[in-house]
């Protein structure tokens, strides 16, 4: 009915739950439309041309849909249009084309708006971009496919207050007619493939706030014009191939009271930090590292007062860490790894707020403070540095020896040591009594919900645990590994289905192990957990033919996007959102475990995925997760020559894991091999437009099975619900593409990858219920 309301002006349902298509003669049925806002819902389909007949329209907001198809060039006849925001949806097919419209757009004189970022609009840029309108203010085009150069004549746009081009495909040098926008804040053009050096002529751009240029492969200096950018805040140039030295200039100009975000890591600079670094009054972020800087920490650092964040590690930095880091109040991540400094670990560092502080891999030595952020090993890194002494027990450094003279001064005669050791062990005594009465206690007051929650904190005697497995029976194995076996129980006291594995204590690092995946006491050298009866992701992707219950194991296409969904869930969270960041180092379907409801759980966290390498003295032999950082054929190709365990790892071999669940084929299958990897497999079948031809035949047997059982009469519902299964893939195989890049600068952030497999489940649903409506009417 509201399509039938001509007289509309304005039109908002944003942010709601609609879903469906927009009717194709919506501009003729609301003709006297000045403003359409349907962003924030699920509508899908494409963009009806009509809306062209609206030609009063100002704002056409259709942002964070689901529409698919190219643009319509008909826009361009709405002369009036102030704003059009088409941002994330599935616009385009990353093909020759899809940027067509934008010629049709010169039209519009009065755009100000221009968001098509987070789309999949592909081709190059047409050279009518320079005709759009004088007033243009905003024009967002990142997250897309484009490729080709940035072109010169986008510096024509003199209104142009934001550009974001980022996460493209852009080839060719940064334009140096881009410094002719005085009135740009926000310049982004992070993640393309641009070459060359950075133009200096972006200095001229006085108003400019935000430079992202970060995560492509420009080389040469940093220009010292930038100093002259004197609103600049934040400086993002990392990831690149950057060299020479860290300009003075740029530390000293105008914009260093402005400056809050300076990150040029991941470069080759040279040289040493200059001191005019402590200019930097306002500075909360900084990072250099991972380059080729030498000399010492600059004391000016000190200066810094409102710095939270400091990164320095990965160069050849020396001498010892100054004391004026001590003015740093608000200090919480500080990184010195691996560089060259010497002496001891400040004492001051007890009394910072420190969340995360890294001091391995250096020439440290004496005694590693208690107090502060030095009693949460989990929060501080010392290893590497093989003349440091004390600490915490649970850093395991040996115990510094006291000097002789002290030794005397602090001397007691005997009969005080006996009374103290008297006082010692009655207090002991007294506090053993009065834990164990307050767990009796405790114990009485449990209820008897069978739950892993309700022995979460019980300790188990071995009695109990052989009760549970039947005497840890053969029966009972449902699996062993180096470090022990697993058994399936019952615990007689509530209940609750366990698997229970015990640790081999012959094999070695079995008990660092169990240390690392619980430290709540060694009373006993086994970990129970909750039973997961659906066994493991290996089990349901390749059965074994000989076992007849696993040839019945089939997993739907639902069923294999929600368990991604679980899985990269898991990973963003351990990436991003723990106290402390931890990479798995090992993910692989037989570390994917399947509960009842067949959600998926990630395991096998083990010591090599909590601890930095330095911490590592296990032999190679005993594990390849360990000694390789993971498993061959899921494990990132850094890791092969020596790379360091790192997110983008994790990554990898979950966009491994990702191609092995649409294609059914293990990346070790023996069709790969030098010249062929499951990686190219994938690239090769989209590039070739082949997607079907590799998919899972469970899959495909499985949507052949549908159709029969639909019967004739529902042979076109089923189709197009087929057809949306194999579109739903080909974006999952993308994703699997490019998470499994062989550089890992080029790969997918686990956040990102969580936000694009849900919204295809979502598009997925919405689809299946569209389908299901019309098939119920049929």
């Amino acid at each position: 009915m509201i399509y039938n309301m001509s007289s509309i002006e304005v039109l908002d349902m944003a942010e709601n739950n609609l879903h469906g298509n927009l009717p194709q003669d919506m501009g003729h049925t609301l003709p006297n439309l000045t403003e359409l806002y349907l962003g924030g819902n699920k509508f899908s389909g494409t963009i009806p041309k009509s809306l062209a007949n609206a030609s009063w329209l100002r704002n056409l907001e259709l942002s964070s849909n689901n529409f698919v198809g190219r643009v319509p060039k008909s826009l361009g006849s709405l002369q009036n249009l102030n704003r059009i925001n088409l941002e994330s949806n599935h616009l385009g097919s990353g093909k020759e084309g899809d940027l067509d419209f934008i010629t049709s757009l010169t039209n519009c004189k009065n755009l100000q708006l221009l968001a098509l970022d987070n789309n999949l609009l592909g081709g190059v840029l047409p050279n009518s971009i320079s005709n759009l309108s004088a007033n243009l203010s905003q024009f967002f085009l990142g997250r897309n496919q484009i490729h080709g150069n940035i072109l010169p004549s986008i510096g024509n746009l003199t209104k142009l207050i934001e550009l974001a081009l980022e996460e493209n495909l852009f080839t060719g040098s940064i334009p140096s007619s881009l410094g002719k926008l005085q009135n740009m804040q926000l310049l982004s053009l992070y993640k393309n493939r641009l070459t060359g050096n950075i133009p200096p002529s972006l200095g001229n751009i006085s108003l400019l706030g935000v430079l992202d240029l970060s995560n492509n492969y420009l080389e040469g200096n940093i220009p010292t014009t930038l100093s002259q950018c004197k609103f600049l805040q934040r400086l993002y140039l990392y990831k690149n191939n950057l060299s020479g030295t860290i300009p003075k200039q740029v530390l000293t100009g105008p914009f260093s009271q402005s400056i809050i975000d300076l990150d040029v890591s991941m470069n080759s600079l040279t040289g040493p930090l200059p001191p005019e670094v402590g200019n930097l009054k306002n500075l909360f972020h900084l990072d250099v590292s991972h380059n080729k800087l030498i000399g010492e920490i600059p004391s000016t650092l000190g200066t810094c007062a409102s710095l939270k964040y400091l990164h320095l590690e990965a160069n050849s930095l020396m001498g010892e860490i100054p004391m004026t880091l001590n003015a740093l109040k608000d200090l919480s991540d500080l990184d010195l790894s691996k560089n060259n400094l010497s002496g001891p670990i400040p004492k001051y560092l007890e009394n910072l707020p420190l969340l995360k502080l890294n001091l391995s891999s250096n020439n440290l030595e004496g005694e590693v403070p208690k107090e502060g952020a030095f009693k949460n090993a989990s929060a501080v890194f010392v290893g590497g540095n093989t003349k440091l002494c004390g600490g915490i027990v649970e850093l395991h450094l040996p115990r510094c020896t006291e000097k002789p003279s002290i030794k005397r001064g602090r001397s007691l005669n005997h009969k005080k040591i006996i009374g103290l050791i008297i006082s010692v062990v009655g207090c002991l005594l007294l506090f053993f009594f009065v834990l164990m009465y307050r767990r009796m206690r405790k114990t009485k007051k449990r209820s008897s919900t069978p739950s892993m929650d309700k022995f979460d904190r019980i300790k188990l005697s071995y009695e109990d645990l052989f009760k549970a497995t039947n005497g840890f029976s053969a029966t009972n194995l449902i699996g062993s590994g180096s470090f022990g076996s697993v058994y399936k129980g019952v615990l007689n006291r509530d209940e609750a289905m366990v698997a229970v594995k015990v640790l081999n204590l012959q094999q070695r690092g079995a008990s660092k192990t169990f240390k690392a995946e619980y430290s709540k006491g060694n009373d006993f050298k086994a970990l129970v957990f909750e039973l997961m009866p659906n066994g493991n992701l290996e089990q349901w992707l390749h059965p074994r033919h000989n076992n007849e219950h696993n040839q019945q194991r089939k997993l739907s296409f639902v069923q294999r996007l929600s368990i991604l969904i679980d899985v990269a869930s898991a990973l963003d969270y351990l990436h991003h959102h723990c106290h402390t960041m931890i990479v798995h180092c090992d993910l692989k379907p037989s570390n994917i475990l399947l509960d009842a409801d067949m959600t998926a759980h990630v395991g096998d966290f083990g010591l090599a995925r909590l601890f930095p390498p330095t911490h590592q003295n296990f032999s190679s032999t005993q594990s390849s997760s360990i000694g390789m950082k993971g498993s061959i054929g899921y494990s990132a190709p850094e890791y092969g020559i020596g790379g360091e365990a790192s997110t983008q790892g994790d990554v990898y071999s979950f966009g491994i894991l990702m191609l092995e669940m649409i294609t059914g084929r293990r990346p070790t299958d023996g069709m790969f091999g030098d010249d062929l990897n499951l990686h190219m497999f994938a690239k090769m079948a989209m590039i070739s437009e082949s997607v079907v031809q590799i998919l899972d035949a469970e899959l495909l047997i499985a949507e052949e099975t549908m159709i029969a059982e639909d019967g004739p009469s529902r042979n076109e519902t089923s189709n197009r619900r087929g057809e949306k299964m194999r579109e739903c893939a080909m974006r999952l195989m993308k994703i699997g593409v490019e998470c499994s890049k062989e550089a890992s600068r080029e790969r997918m952030d686990m956040r990102d990858v969580t936000k694009e497999l849900n919204s295809i489940r979502n598009h997925l649903h919405d689809d299946v219920r569209t389908i299901a409506v019309a098939s119920t009417s049929n």
